[in-house]
């Protein structure tokens, strides 16, 4: 390639596109924010360059699935993703969102305790949302939802029954103001009680608008366990009705019982597919679940961590069935007691889990909780995890298609036309690894621990994290 100038050349390293195409040797120039030239460019002069030779250069991670919407606020940045490749968060999953109508700190239920504590910062408009975002400056761009519990909370006097038609009205309402201040869709948490209270048609009245917007819907099914080919049938009606884009949240075939339902959850979002419709989904590497503790959760789970209990704090850290024993109660009586809490749930196979990452419509999202006290492994590791264990260990699939997964396939269920591909004039967000050594470290009992193998990582054409 012709002489050129530039800011930054990343020289020597296997390029993943994002593509999916497979590694080749090529030098990235940066120039400002963007990619200015990819290829042979030993001919060109930067004001600095990075030696990558031995190592992988990935467009910048996209974390498809967050809670990181209050954390993206606080002045130290969020490491926890940076320091694993991810350069964009999508925030505002499973029906909770800043606004409208939240943090509220008397909400002690899931979804909304998914935040943490208001501290007294309360965004009524999702407009203010997104000026306090713009404020802080993030280290890491945002992909903005709005949550469906949260247009609730804002419309109805009370969230757990079914909203009136004048309530739904309203929900549109805030809704069209959170699309109009950029957000990319609405999420629900069909499972949590203030979903499992709303209609198909009110969430149908709703993807509408998203869509009008040109937003998606992004769902925690109402059941991930026995009505789990239920759920998945009806997140594809309410997309079909909407005339919305769908994105599965953190899918996932809950207790024995359901263990091998996967193939028929796939197949089903096949065919949906397949007949015109988009729908994509995501998952997390690990077999272990993390949220609010429910009864309804615990019962079809093989193991229950609680790792936080307001209403027990002395509990925090054991399992659910130790406590029960030594408090001579059932499950209700215990979660009664111990709640608000949060627990890791042990409830999903191995099987399922690779067939679902291995789906072609599958991206990967983290569900971290960075508000957690004692937080899933997940929240620090989730993408060395995918390259490591997934591609290195297990050769689910290779690196090429693992990279895709994470970068130019949510890219573009997101409308992200500015990233996820490695190209000239896309966005300078960059992820230098070692694919040889590239893995999580973090346990359900030690979960805060950096992973291994992330050696750089460019967001915007400047440098957020050096091993």
């Amino acid at each position: 390639m012709a002489e050129g100038r530039c800011d930054l050349l990343v020289k020597g390293g296997t390029v993943y596109d994002g593509t999916g195409a497979p590694g080749r040797a090529a030098d990235v120039a940066v120039d400002g924010s963007e990619i200015a030239a990819v290829g042979d460019l030993s001919a060109w002069t930067a004001h600095e360059v990075i030696d990558a030779t031995g190592l992988a250069v990935a467009p910048g991670f996209i974390d498809t699935h967050t809670h990181d919407d209050m954390a993206l606020l606080r002045p130290q940045g969020i490491p926890e993703k940076t320091a694993q490749g991810v350069t964009t968060v999508v925030v505002g999953n499973c029906g909770v969102s800043p606004a409208p109508f939240g943090p509220r700190d008397e909400l002690k239920e899931p979804p909304f305790i998914f935040l943490g504590s208001g501290s007294g910062r309360k965004f009524d408009s999702f407009a203010e949302y997104r000026a306090a975002l713009k404020a802080a400056d993030p280290d890491v761009h945002v992909v903005t939802l709005v949550g469906h519990s949260n247009l609730r909370a804002a419309a109805m006097d009370d969230i757990h029954r079914p909203a009136t038609n004048d309530e739904v009205a309203a929900m549109q309402g805030y809704l069209a103001e959170a699309m109009s201040s950029g957000a990319a869709g609405f999420s629900t948490g069909l499972a949590y009680p203030s979903g499992a209270a709303s209609v198909t048609d009110e969430i149908v009245e709703l993807a509408k608008v998203a869509a009008h917007h040109g937003g998606l819907y992004a769902t925690h099914m109402r059941n991930e366990s026995d009505a789990v080919v239920q759920s998945v049938e009806e997140a594809i009606d309410i997309g079909r009705r909407g005339g919305a884009s769908v994105v599965i949240s953190h899918h996932k075939c809950g207790g024995t019982a359901n263990w091998g339902k996967s193939a028929e959850t796939l197949k089903r979002i096949d065919a949906a597919n397949g007949s015109g419709q988009s729908i994509h989904l995501d998952a997390y590497p690990y077999t272990a679940s993390s949220t609010g503790l429910m009864a309804k959760f615990a019962a079809v789970a093989e193991r229950v961590l609680v790792t936080e209990a307001d209403g027990a704090p002395d509990q925090a850290g054991r399992d659910l069935d130790a406590i029960m024993a030594d408090w001579g109660c059932d499950l209700e009586t215990a979660v009664e007691r111990l709640n608000p809490a949060k627990a890791v749930y042990f409830q999903m196979a191995d099987e399922d889990l690779e067939r679902i990452l291995a789906h072609p419509a599958c991206m990967v999202g983290s569900d971290g909780m960075p508000s957690d006290k004692h937080p899933h492994p997940r929240l620090y590791g989730t993408f060395p995890r995918v390259l490591g264990h997934f591609v290195r260990e297990r050769e689910l699939f290779d690196l090429a298609r693992a990279v895709h997964k994470m970068t130019g396939l949510p890219a573009k269920c997101f409308g992200l036309a500015d990233r996820g591909e490695i190209a000239p004039g896309k966005a300078a967000d960059l992820v230098l690894f070692d694919a040889a050594r590239i893995i999580d470290h973090g346990t359900y009992e030690d979960p805060v621990q950096p992973p291994a193998g992330i050696e750089r990582v460019i967001i915007g054409g400047q440098e957020r994290f050096s091993s």
